[in-house]
């Protein structure tokens, strides 16, 4: 039980420790990351459009 309570003081004072971002830095890397998933999603979608049409016109 000792070690549990000594483990937790010290996640407390490493967790003060740590350097949080501030609010615009979070909320713009937040867009940029939905940003570049969504160009990867409709890049992806359109690749593989073509590719099913492609594979159509041999298979059919």
């Amino acid at each position: 039980m000792v070690n549990i309570l000594v483990f937790l003081k010290e996640v407390r004072l490493e967790a003060k420790r740590v350097n949080w971002p501030l609010m615009p830095e979070v909320v713009r890397n937040t867009v940029t990351v939905l940003a570049i998933t969504l160009f990867a999603a409709a890049f992806l979608g359109l690749v593989d459009f073509v590719f099913t049409r492609v594979l159509n016109v041999f298979i059919f």
